[in-house]
């Protein structure tokens, strides 16, 4: 454990879905947790991140009177004790083609490096600005710089850091993943050609037998590349069928586990230079009672010890082996129970801290004989319209927002506002 931290990035400063900071509370208090601050904003799926006093999150305004889903996206940052906004840079882009069934905004996580944050609109909208006065530094627009496509559920994945360079999936035919000089957006390399979209699922940086490894899932493989030139090192297939590669890849030592809505999930072995798969376990369709594997969406799964935990196709809570991938439980208490349900989760000691999207913040622990929840409060409103599609549920509004925990506070946004509440044990 740690002294209060900032979360610079997606999934924490770590990317793993750590939370390191002591100091937080073991129960929630009775009459439930009340927000420090909270400041109205626009829709978006992106999380916030927090940096030296300051709040970054990306919404989306529908222009006014516009009847084409023209829309105004915006990068926001606010004072991270008063709520306080501070400055935003805004943007015109439009959600026509395949966007007009989710048109609620910003998906990717920003990104704070030094003094530059990094963020990627909707639509393929790359940015760098000044961190402290919101100044544009560079920028590309994927479409028309790259001949980028929107994917159906709009760009997703965020940047990461490396080094000196900073690693978009912006994408284009010649690559999906583009590398960005940081300090003056020069073009690096680009990697993973490919005919088909642009991956949901963010890159992420893993040490493996001593050499760092950028690894991304696409719609076809599971691709370790040089995060310095973008050259493969290695590449197992796993398809994703409808291209829902969505959860991030987890490394447990030097393998990697991935799950996917339709594909189940995989196992492989890692080298410095080249891989294997150790199982690939799936079923025979998307629904519960068609598989025993663990078919993730939205939720990246966690692994303790010789088992992996994580929310299903239909939002079932569920417990695997880690040696085989078969389940050992399942539990359906914990999310709106329809498709896609998902949790986010981070891990604070020997607990985690669960946010589901029901706008419930949990404290719990898995096992192997289940979960344990120590305790449960609602913490925001679910406000957004999950889409189309079959579900067990009607009309269904869920929260698909992973929250920062930084400051000993947790700060998350719904379609309307953002709110910073305090975690820090009395």
């Amino acid at each position: 454990m740690c002294e209060a931290a900032d979360w610079t990035q997606w999934s924490g400063n770590d990317r793993k879905g750590n939370w390191t900071e002591d100091g937080i509370l073991t129960s929630f208090p009775k009459s439930g947790l009340k927000p420090q601050w909270s400041v109205k904003i626009g829709s978006g799926y992106s999380g916030p991140v927090i940096a030296k006093g300051r709040i970054y999150v990306a919404d989306y305004l529908p222009k006014k009177e516009s009847k084409t889903l023209e829309a105004i996206e915006r990068l926001v940052c606010l004072d991270e004790n008063t709520g306080d906004i501070l400055w935003k840079h805004e943007w015109e882009t439009h959600y026509r083609r395949q966007l007009q069934s989710y048109a609620t905004g910003p998906r990717a996580c920003p990104l704070v490096d030094g003094d530059r944050v990094f963020a990627i609109g909707a639509t393929g909208q790359v940015l760098c600005l000044d961190a402290a006065s919101g100044a544009m530094i560079w920028e590309y627009d994927a479409l028309e710089s790259f001949g980028a496509k929107v994917p159906v559920f709009g760009v997703s994945a965020g940047p990461i850091a490396y080094h000196d360079s900073v690693i978009f999936p912006c994408g284009g035919s010649d690559g999906l993943l583009r590398a960005f000089e940081k300090s003056t957006g020069k073009p690096l390399w680009k990697a993973l050609p490919a005919s088909h979209d642009l991956p949901y699922s963010s890159p992420e940086l893993f040490e493996i037998d001593g050499v760092d490894q950028l690894v991304q899932w696409s719609k076809e493989h599971l691709t370790a590349l040089n995060p310095g030139n973008g050259e493969v090192l290695w590449q197992i297939p796993f398809s994703a069928q409808s291209n829902m590669a969505i959860g991030r890849p987890v490394q447990i030592g030097n393998r990697i586990l991935v799950s996917g809505f339709y594909d189940g999930s995989m196992l492989v072995e890692a080298t410095a230079s080249g891989a294997k798969m150790v199982w690939k376990n799936g079923g025979e369709g998307e629904k519960p009672n068609q598989t025993a594997s663990l078919h993730a969406v939205i939720t990246t799964p966690v692994v303790e010890d010789d088992h992996f935990y994580g929310t299903c196709s239909y939002g079932e809570l569920r417990g695997l082996t880690l040696k085989d991938g078969e389940r050992v439980w399942e539990n359906l208490e914990f999310t709106r129970q329809g498709r896609w349900g998902s949790m986010f989760w981070v891990k604070n000691g020997d607990r985690y801290f669960v946010n589901n999207d029901l706008g419930e913040l949990l404290i719990m622990q898995f096992t192997p004989g289940g979960p344990k929840v120590i305790d449960r409060t609602q913490l925001i409103k679910p406000d957004t319209q999950c889409g189309y599609g079959p579900r067990r549920f009607a009309d269904a509004l869920v929260n698909w927002v992973h929250p920062a925990y930084a400051n000993r506070h947790v700060v998350i946004r719904n379609d309307h506002e953002i709110l910073r509440v305090s975690l820090a044990a009395e």
